[in-house]
């Protein structure tokens, strides 16, 4: 069964549930789940009477089935869908497959050149539109087209695979988590699994306490695995190594998963109140009894300066903390040289020292020595304003731009008249970080959305936002820590301004950069400078930053 497009000129705003994920999601079918664990075993009174445990499996999942080899989440695609297995076998791939494997080209293609020039030509030449013209919405993006395995008995005979028996659920790192799929999971003969996406799984998990500890405990044993088979420290470690390292491990998290806390103006607050607010993970000179591997999020890494702090270094995913100094040190005396904090949210394994010893031994050359090339003032100002988190940052080098304004003029062009981004921003020295979205690590303005409308596109990773379920509630523009997200007034082909029949009130919509992504010359922005000011840069990693700035 399908469902007509919403009509934008009809001035009605979806609401939660107005698009459910699947419109073929019966009464029928919700209570057949009912019938079955987990639902069976749920308390449906814990559940609130706008949010019924019925009505959220009847708006928030939806029944997928596939055939032997089908694949129902690929490794690296980003993904805020959790699956619960409901009948036969599925399989999880230890080791990563190829493109061919999985019947796909290399890279992904960009909108040709002459499309993406009678697109732009039209805007600049054509008669003048009026900006944010709907008139029509879908009600829902299309499926992707599905992926197959080659060959499942090639791939089990020369991967290393796990089974999946009903029951089980995946695919819930990435949801947690808002990072991409760390395995691909494939049908081995016909399978029927229940795909929850996010909110769905948010819900569950809040009113259902034995849920969430399951969903935890599938999260914290998931990741650790995955975690630990992509740490170079560990590479050179047979198995039972491996499982004695896992079985030593702690799990530790710091701050807020969903962190938003971020103050207007940090110069505003004292520098000591700045550090002082984040959770501390280590305190300098306290012994090293752990080392640290970072999951996610980011630390500040620090030294004492007087009665403040100096900011040296912050670290992200993937990183090995206290190796370095445990290694350079009498092991019995060793003692950590720096204070970390964690930065908005920080999740780390923690490993004793004498396990560490025992199974990796002193090599130091597989302990990876990070050392920032900017000064601390700068790393400050970046790890004080979270632009840390920007993979994506629209960077502009003030001494080189004219303010010529054609950036500016490129997005619009790009995007029916209306840019997707302010040329103004926070400026450290001569550099400019524009409000543009950043397309953030940890991209918390997803955090809130009730119909998940912001989400990540599977194919690239860019942050998007959905018009046919953006509801215009303006709860991920509030919850950008960046303000890189904007509320805009939807109007209809011969540009009247458009009313939501129920408030009164202008129809909004979600718009942000979208990094151009049908464009063959990507971010129209950059490619329009003539002075090679402005750039898009990962600010994850300072190393980025620090080639900018020597340039």
């Amino acid at each position: 069964m399908t469902t007509s497009p919403t009509t934008v000129a009809a001035g009605v705003a979806p609401q939660r549930w107005q698009a459910p994920l699947d419109d073929a999601m019966t009464d029928t079918l919700v209570e057949r789940l009912m019938r079955v664990a987990p639902f069976n075993q749920m308390d449906e009174t814990a559940f609130p009477a706008s949010i019924p445990l019925r009505g959220l499996l009847k708006n928030d999942t939806r029944i997928r089935r596939r055939a032997a080899g089908e694949v129902l989440m690929r490794e690296g695609d980003y993904g805020d869908t959790a699956f619960l297995l409901l009948d036969g076998q599925a399989r999880v791939t230890l080791e990563s497959l190829t493109a061919a494997e999985l019947g796909l080209a290399e890279t992904p293609r960009r909108a040709g050149l002459g499309s993406a020039i009678r697109r732009t030509l039209a805007t600049v030449l054509g008669p003048a539109k009026p900006p944010e013209v709907r008139d029509r919405i879908d009600a829902r993006a299309a499926d992707q087209r599905s992926v197959f395995v080659q060959d499942v008995s090639a791939v089990l005979d020369s991967k290393r695979t796990a089974l999946l028996s009903p029951g089980e659920v995946f695919g819930e790192l990435a949801v947690l988590t808002r990072a991409p799929r760390t395995a691909t999971v494939f049908a081995e003969g016909s399978v029927v699994a229940l795909e929850i996406r996010w909110q769905g799984l948010r819900d569950l998990m809040r009113f259902t306490p034995a849920w969430r500890a399951h969903i935890d405990r599938l999260y914290r044993d998931n990741s650790l695995r995955v975690h630990l088979r992509a740490t170079p420290l560990f590479t050179s470690l047979d198995e039972q190594a491996l499982e004695r390292v896992a079985s030593a491990i702690e799990f530790a998290t710091f701050g807020s998963f969903d962190w938003r806390d971020l103050p207007p103006d940090p110069t505003a607050v004292d520098p000591l109140d700045r550090v002082r607010r984040e959770a501390q993970v280590v305190k300098q000179d306290d012994p090293i009894e752990y080392l640290l591997l970072v999951r996610s999020g980011f630390a500040r890494v620090s030294v004492a300066q007087g009665e403040g702090q100096r900011t040296i270094a912050y670290h992200g995913k993937g990183s090995v903390l206290g190796a370095e100094a445990l290694l350079s040190a009498d092991n019995a005396s060793a003692r950590w040289p720096v204070s970390i904090h964690a930065v908005g949210y920080l999740d780390v394994l923690r490993l004793p020292t004498d396990v560490f010893l025992a199974e990796v031994g002193t090599t130091s050359d597989k302990v990876p020595v990070a050392d920032s090339e900017l000064p601390a003032r700068t790393l400050d100002y970046l790890v004080d304003r979270r632009l840390i988190n920007g993979v994506e940052a629209m960077v502009i080098d003030l001494d080189r731009c004219t303010r010529c304004d054609d950036c500016v003029r490129a997005c619009a062009a790009t995007h029916d008249g209306n840019p997707r981004f302010i040329r103004q921003g926070p400026t450290h020295d001569h550099f400019q970080f524009a409000h543009a979205c950043m397309h953030c690590v940890d991209p918390v303005c997803m955090i809130g959305c009730p119909t998940g409308a912001i989400h990540r596109d599977p194919a690239t990773g860019v942050v998007r936002v959905n018009d046919a379920t953006c509801v215009g509630c303006s709860v991920c523009a509030n919850a950008c820590p960046y303000n890189n997200i904007q509320m805009v007034e939807v109007r209809a082909p011969e540009g009247a301004i458009v009313f939501d029949q129920v408030t009164g009130q202008p129809l909004l919509r979600a718009a942000k950069c979208d990094l151009c992504s049908d464009q063959p010359t990507g971010p129209a922005c950059q490619h329009a400078c003539p002075h090679d000011a402005l750039v898009r840069i990962d600010l994850s990693s300072p190393h980025s930053l620090a080639s900018l700035v020597s340039r």
